[in-house]
């Protein structure tokens, strides 16, 4: 088989693999079971508290008192992995919740809750063990060897959901890179499990084939795929390039997964991106153009969504795709309006944000799915927003709610190709002119006198350019400045 090369796959792939869900408490001296301070929550919570200063340019006014931030606890973690799990395709058959003071160093629970938990995913006939924690390689080994069943790792299985939504080369590419980088570190002792050609959740990708008995073939294959990454950065350079010779920016959606971005995206662009309450049902980008309320255009990039402890290896993968956040005029941060933990997702947006380097980047906070709220709240919400000017818009995605709003929003954010309230007086017999003003500007006046047309427009600096032959004055909207002919 060719290095690097998908092997057929095992027949029994399509059916669906029961999955037996093991997550971890680990208690702190001081602080109730629910109440586990991880390095994880602690950044998160530090990232949401400088989150303000980031969108700074576009603030109204402080917040003095600010709320504090829920923390994901043991059971909505649990909960968690189990979404994650069906969006791999298994079948949740059971799980269990270990409380500890600290983790086990040889099992991560201890070799006699292990028994325990084996003869239940027995009793259930499960196929494989996810467990909501990373393991290392041989805490893996030694679960394996109680249980005698497969193991998976949150991270691993992360990984293995990005590798059944690639759909396109780049997405492979980057999907592959990061499972190598994962592998890479656990081939020890991995040998014969690894190298078996095998289907189900955890061996998609290059854990099919046979390269990591070798880790210099292995080191290799990491080295072509970058290659080939590199090759895509230079292409999106390339296109990237050539979008911004023309003044058209770009807005980028961006989010805790399964926030409702690609309906979002739909929604403002009519595209068909899939749309799934999935998570990561969006893995690869997707630019589409949007037309503002000025008739200005922009372009709008859906991304790939967040998590909570978004393995390094993604978001260093996934750098091709991601710049395309970097390079956006706008960054809309969508967020789950009706999920009690939106506050900690967010915090977690901003934990990948600072990694990009993007956290200063003026941005634009959107709460979707304000559907699935109390009818009086989301209005209340809504109004107080509209009111109060603030940074925020609450929209629902699904029904169409506050989309209005919020494309004049961006287009009074959007400093590109700025808009200019203009009069013109037009001859008649100039047809292409006037169907140019009459499709890419906002006609306040029309008067016919003396076989010319006199109008009252705004319109964006770049068609503005196209008639100024016939322009009596022009009154930039940001000034007072007046332009006469």
């Amino acid at each position: 088989m060719p290095l690097g090369a998908e092997p057929p796959r095992n027949n029994n792939e399509n059916l669906e693999e029961r999955a037996f869900l093991v997550g971890i408490d680990v208690r702190t001296r001081g602080r109730s079971a629910r109440g586990t301070v991880t390095p994880q929550a602690q950044a998160a919570r530090d990232a949401a508290s400088a989150a303000p200063a980031a969108g700074a340019k576009l603030q109204s006014s402080s917040v003095t008192n600010k709320p504090s931030i829920p923390e994901f606890d043991a059971e909505e973690s649990l909960a968690e992995l189990r979404t994650l799990a069906g969006s791999a395709g298994a079948k949740v058959v059971g799980e269990i919740l270990q409380r500890r003071d600290r983790p086990d160093p040889a099992t991560l629970i201890g070799a006699g809750k292990l028994e325990e938990i084996a003869g239940a995913a027995a009793s259930v006939n499960a196929d494989l063990l996810l467990f909501d924690h990373d393991l290392s390689a041989s805490q893996q080994r030694n679960i394996e060897k109680i249980v005698h069943r497969r193991v998976i790792d949150r991270t691993q299985l992360i990984l293995d959901i990005f590798a059944r939504h690639a759909r396109t080369r780049e997405g492979q590419l980057q999907v592959e890179l990061a499972q190598l980088q994962y592998l890479l570190p656990r081939l020890a002792g991995r040998g014969v499990e690894m190298s078996q050609l095998g289907g189900g959740i955890g061996t998609r990708g290059p854990g099919e084939t046979q390269l990591e008995t070798d880790r210099r073939k292995i080191a290799r294959r990491v080295r072509h795929v970058e290659q080939q990454l590199e090759n895509v950065r230079r292409i999106r350079a390339q296109q990237r390039q050539r979008r911004e010779s023309a003044p058209v920016a770009t807005v980028a959606l961006v989010g805790y997964t399964n926030a409702g971005k690609s309906t979002l995206f739909n929604a403002l662009t009519r595209a068909a991106v899939l749309a799934s309450p999935r998570m990561f049902a969006t893995l690869d980008p997707t630019i589409r153009g949007v037309v503002l309320p000025s008739k200005r255009k922009i372009l709008m990039s859906d991304t790939v969504g967040f998590i909570r402890s978004l393995p390094h290896t993604l978001v260093s993968a996934f750098r091709a795709t991601l710049e395309e956040v970097q390079r956006a005029s706008l960054i809309l941060h969508v967020s789950d309006a009706s999920s009690r933990l939106s506050a900690e997702q967010d915090a977690q947006v901003e934990i990948v944000l600072k990694e990009l380097e993007v956290e200063k980047k003026p941005r634009l906070r959107v709460m979707n799915k304000v559907d699935l709220l109390d009818e009086e709240v989301a209005e209340t919400l809504m109004n107080d927003a509209l009111r109060d000017g603030s940074n925020t818009v609450y929209v629902s995605a699904a029904e169409g709610t506050g989309l209005d709003r919020l494309l004049a929003r961006i287009d009074a954010i959007i400093e590109a190709n700025p808009v200019s309230r203009v009069h013109l007086r037009v001859p008649q017999k100039e047809g292409k002119t006037l169907a140019l003003l009459e499709a890419k500007s906002r006609i306040y006046s029309r008067a016919y006198k003396d076989g010319a047309v006199e109008l009252e427009v705004e319109a964006p600096e770049s068609v503005v350019r196209r008639v100024r032959e016939w322009v009596v004055n022009v009154r930039n909207l940001n000034g007072p400045a007046t332009k006469k002919r």
